[in-house]
């Protein structure tokens, strides 16, 4: 198979545009909060994706960015659920690897975002890092690092599935190998491969069960 062959310790993905299509519940829950405030949407889904509700509005509106109002944002996100589907071959490539070594690192709150994983009818992951349980959000790596740490693996050893620019930001910053999804944006920068989702990715596992190698279609 052609494509590009990678060997690591764990797999960290994105979730919004990664394992989930979410996207037009985001942009909706954006578009509300625009007319809300008079905002230009177009300048907010342009830097939204990705990030943290309190960093997208830090960028397109810094007198309105406050924790609360962030939180209420939130809340109006959940309100949006519904209509999600999983990304074409996520349950299959996320059935495929060692439980113990996928995380997800996700802008969105931890409830919001297992309940989203779970509600398309994906695995739960043991690890999953939320907006909340950092301090700085992507395109800041602390999220990937935190994944890495709790999987006890080296960040070196990781690769990272996204599908933003801020995410790809991310991955790399963290010393991750980052594979860019074309979910959400034509294409990305700074990645080392491309693929349109989740289809026709390979797994093969170690006999230590700890290795692995995913092969990418080009």
């Amino acid at each position: 198979m052609s494509g590009h062959t990678f060997e690591v310790d764990a797999v960290l993905f994105d979730m919004d545009g990664t394992l989930v299509d979410s996207r037009a519940l985001v942009e909706r829950m954006w578009l509300i909060w625009a007319a809300q405030h008079n905002l230009d949407p177009k300048a907010i889904l342009a830097v939204a994706h990705g990030r943290r509700t309190l960093e997208t509005m830090q960028l397109v509106a810094p007198e309105l960015a406050t924790l609360d109002e962030a939180a209420r944002l939130d809340a109006l996100e959940e309100q949006q659920d519904g209509g999600e589907t999983p990304v074409p071959g996520a349950g299959d490539l996320l059935l495929a690897l060692p439980a113990h070594r996928w995380a997800v690192v996700t802008s969105a709150p931890s409830p919001l975002a297992r309940r989203r994983i779970g509600g398309v009818g994906l695995p739960i992951p043991s690890v999953l890092v939320g907006a909340y349980d950092v301090k700085t959000g992507k395109p800041d790596p602390e999220g990937y690092l935190s994944a890495a740490r709790q999987l006890g693996v080296d960040p070196a050893r990781t690769i990272v599935f996204e599908d933003t620019p801020a995410g790809v930001a991310a991955g790399r910053a963290a010393g991750a190998r980052v594979v860019g999804m074309t979910t959400t944006h034509r294409t990305l920068d700074q990645c080392d491969a491309l693929v349109g989702d989740l289809k026709g990715i390979r797994v093969e596992t170690g006999p230590d069960g700890t290795t692995i190698r995913l092969m990418v279609p080009a």
